[in-house]
């Protein structure tokens, strides 16, 4: 088996996000979900021996996510169709993310605006997806399937796709 050494020399993405100062780790992975909890929570576990153990903790942390962690990590979400803001690499991310919605022909683009401000209205929050290669039919498809849900169970299913994005994103950080 090989050593941490030799893993993390191997993988630059790794090596890099090991060496990352306190507070840039912060700002990196702050950018991946913002929840100081989730932040710090891997930051307490550096050094990574390997992606997957980096992977692996962030995962573990996102799933204990409070419904207020959720709402607050909700605020920095752009939604679906609109700009992204935020920092320039997060901005970046959402308009990848969302590219396959933003490719689709106008009016598949207005019925899911429609259905999701009536998605916003029922739940008070806005509609979030992993949209990463899924088309703007997929995305309407699960829009429209989700407006079944009840609370609670719309509730888990938000804090499941928070957690998709922000593993992928973990990912975009390695690869960086």
């Amino acid at each position: 088996m090989p050593d941490d050494t030799a893993v993390q020399s191997a993988d630059a993405g790794l090596a890099r996000v090991n060496a990352l100062a306190p507070e840039e780790f912060r700002a990196e992975f702050g950018r991946c979900l913002e929840v100081d909890r989730w932040v710090e929570g891997l930051h307490f576990r550096r050094p990574f021996g390997s992606r997957s153990e980096l992977l692996d903790a962030a995962d573990r942390i996102a799933r204990t996510l409070t419904e207020d962690e959720v709402a607050a990590a909700l605020a920095r979400h752009p939604r679906i169709g609109e700009p992204a803001g935020g920092a320039e690499t997060e901005a970046g991310w959402s308009r990848g993310e969302q590219s396959g919605f933003t490719a689709a022909e106008a009016g598949l683009r207005e019925r899911f605006a429609a259905v999701q401000a009536d998605y916003e209205r029922r739940f008070d929050r806005i509609y979030l997806v992993c949209a990463a290669n899924r088309s703007a039919r997929e995305l309407l498809d699960d829009l429209t399937a989700r407006m079944g849900n009840d609370a609670a169970t719309e509730e888990r299913v938000v804090a499941g796709e928070l957690r998709r994005i922000a593993l992928q994103r973990v990912g975009k950080v390695l690869d960086s």
